[in-house]
């Protein structure tokens, strides 16, 4: 299997991680809303997610010399390490609906720096903790500036006309979200062996890791997307049947969606070896960054904001920018 060594290219493929996990929400706007709501866009997500960790693990996965190919992998590992890839797909994706959610309710330039940034604070202490990688002085002040941008982004939300009760919502959501999804990262570790090039016996390489956690992902979606439609955060009630009704492009923008979040999980986890979980969780969760690029200056969440919001969103900026630089500089002092 496909085996990375160098931490210049670890930190190269967590930076596209940070592209691609802060740019699929963005094919939640290529359909309409009220016509193809969130969860109904979410089980075509869910399946692009499997789509491409099966791609990976038969083509990358099953190729080379080093460490073990998927089939192989499949054939000695524990049981207990496919529930922990299993766990790790099912807590992520209770996270990520509801990070959905907040999207719908408060727009990506909200959702994505409180909900994605509690995650990367409780995702990098969390990860530390089981495998401290890096220096933790440097780590946890880039930590801290990132707590004072989703600060700020919140002061900044405040700011914006819109219904209270609507907006308590989103951000509510948003929080909920990051608390819950701080935690999916640490189990899919744990599942994998230290040595990739190596892998001990009983544990899995992390090509197959990714395919049991799209697995959680998937079965979950019966559990956690199906409470959402019958009981929605916002909006109607939606029935099942509804999913069959989607035309071509509805179901091709949420397959994209899943697709795009999983090349940037499945370089995570691969940048893991020679960055560490911490590092390589933490800069992947710049995502939030890309996420308020898009959601300011192309969805133009934030045009409605009263003057002087947008010294707060350049503030914000600023914090998440300090903190990202910090968190990779962290494992190379």
């Amino acid at each position: 299997m496909l085996v990375i060594h160098s931490y210049s290219i670890a930190i190269i493929m967590c930076i596209i991680t940070m592209i691609c996990w802060g740019s699929w929400a963005n094919t939640t706007k290529l359909v309409d809303e009220k016509k193809w709501p969130f969860q109904l866009y979410y089980w075509d997500y869910s399946i692009g997610i499997l789509l491409f960790t099966l791609l990976l693990a038969f083509t990358l996965g099953s190729s080379g010399d080093e460490g073990r190919h998927f089939i192989a992998d499949l054939q000695q590992a524990d049981w207990h390490n496919f529930g922990l890839a299993i766990l790790g797909g099912i807590i992520f994706n209770l996270g990520n609906i509801l990070l959905v959610a907040a999207i719908a309710l408060a727009g990506m330039a909200v959702a994505f720096p409180v909900g994605v940034g509690i995650a990367l604070v409780l995702g990098v202490i969390v990860n530390y903790l089981a495998v401290p990688v890096g220096e933790p002085y440097v780590l946890f002040i880039g930590v801290a500036c990132v707590t004072v941008a989703i600060i700020l982004t919140a002061i900044a939300y405040g700011r914006l006309k819109q219904q209270q009760s609507a907006k308590m919502r989103g951000l509510i959501t948003a929080i909920i979200a990051g608390v819950v999804m701080g935690w999916f990262y640490r189990f899919v570790a744990a599942s994998m062996a230290a040595d990739f090039s190596a892998p001990a016996a009983g544990l899995l390489t992390p090509y197959s890791a990714l395919v049991f956690f799209a697995i959680g992902v998937l079965l979950s979606s019966f559990v956690w997307n199906t409470i959402m439609m019958k009981k929605p955060i916002s909006g109607p009630v939606i029935n099942g049947s509804d999913y069959f009704k989607g035309t071509v492009k509805e179901h091709a923008v949420g397959i994209l969606g899943g697709i795009i979040w999983s090349i940037g999980m499945s370089f995570s986890i691969l940048a893991s070896g020679p960055a560490g979980y911490a590092i390589s969780y933490g800069l992947g969760q710049g995502a939030t960054m890309i996420a308020v690029i898009w959601g300011v200056f192309v969805w133009r969440e934030f045009a409605s904001a009263p003057a002087g919001t947008n010294k707060l969103i350049n503030a914000m900026f600023a914090f998440y920018i300090f903190g990202i630089a910090l968190i990779i500089a962290a494992n190379s002092i």
